[in-house]
């Protein structure tokens, strides 16, 4: 896998000696295997070394991996008869949200997630996953539709943050968030929401008002980008690796904040080394929670959902779990 961040060349190399010796035995009738293990063993401890000690802004870097699975590559991993839906049925329809039903081991559910789109004709297409109000509200409806019928509903959270253009602004961008975060603490089916990558401002809150929420072992979750938030305080976006430090975006730190209850592990070295593996620890979890979540009553849920979401951000939380 060619090296995307500077911080993964060391192993982009090794990679590639390991590729070559393993070409070499292959056409050379070599026996190179002793030599291959030997560098396998050194890779693995390079991959251990390297991602369990990455600094606040790698891990940033590491949450916004163009080779990161997106919402569309763990639905076709996770769901069988997946059927996409679209439109708002008031303005348009929005690719930046991708929502839809789908059957996670035989049983209904609906998944609804940003999508940011790999290569250039595809990333206008989704907006970079920067959802305009239609997208917010296909997402609103599609929940309705799911709590009509009792079914669960899985979020899967990856944007930047919602689109502020002025088309977007016009057609009422923040009422639409808010109208989804409302909607969604009134829901009375199980809700599941993950943060895959990026948990931009309220772009990415409007999904994730859940009954749990869980963040994967190297995304972020942010009131606003590092990039903002040094433009404001300092005046300087290339401040931004200060500023992720100054943030607490990370999964550990959001979750000691009490914003999330859970940590989801990623494959070694990432998600984007391995789609596979990533969805199968995915859809595992969500099958687990799912199964749990669906033993209370509709109205105990939506009053559990309110709860915890109430305690977020109180001072005796905060102060105990921050340097004050």
């Amino acid at each position: 896998m060619s090296p995307y961040y500077d911080f993964e060349r060391p192993i982009s190399n090794l990679e590639k000696k390991i590729a070559d010796l393993r070409s070499m035995t292959k056409d050379g009738g070599m026996d190179l295997s002793r030599e291959i293990q030997a560098l396998q063993r050194k890779l693995t401890s390079l991959i251990q070394e390297v991602y369990e000690n990455l600094s606040p802004w790698q891990r940033v870097q590491l949450s916004r991996h163009p080779n990161r699975p997106y919402t569309l590559d763990y639905i076709e991993r996770i769901l069988d008869d997946f059927c996409e839906l679209h439109g708002d049925r008031k303005f348009s329809d929005d690719a930046a949200i991708i929502g839809g039903f789908g059957r996670l081991d035989g049983e209904p559910v609906l998944v609804i997630g940003q999508q940011k789109g790999r290569g250039t004709k595809e990333k206008i297409k989704r907006n970079f996953g920067m959802a305009r109000p239609e997208g917010y509200r296909k997402a609103i409806r599609l929940m309705e539709m799911a709590a009509r019928f009792n079914i669960p509903i899985v979020t899967l959270i990856d944007t930047p943050g919602a689109y502020p253009g002025i088309d977007a602004e016009e057609r009422g961008q923040s009422e639409a968030i808010a109208d989804s975060i409302m909607r969604m603490f009134g829901l009375k089916v199980p809700v599941v929401g993950v943060v895959i990558g990026e948990g931009g401002s309220g772009g990415a809150l409007a999904i994730a008002v859940a009954d749990r929420v869980l963040m994967q072992e190297f995304s972020t979750y942010s009131v606003i980008s590092p990039e903002s938030c040094a433009s404001i305080l300092w005046s300087d976006a290339t401040q931004c690796e200060a500023a992720s430090a100054v943030l607490k975006m990370s999964a550990l730190e959001v979750k000691k904040l009490g914003v999330i209850g859970e940590i989801l592990p990623e494959p070694k070295g990432g998600a984007h080394r391995d789609h596979d593996e990533a969805a199968k620890i995915l859809k595992s979890r969500l099958k687990s929670l799912i199964r749990e979540l669906q033993k209370e009553d509709g109205e105990t849920l939506k009053e559990q959902r309110v709860s915890r979401f109430r305690k977020i951000g109180q001072s005796s939380l905060i102060d105990s779990q921050l340097d004050v």
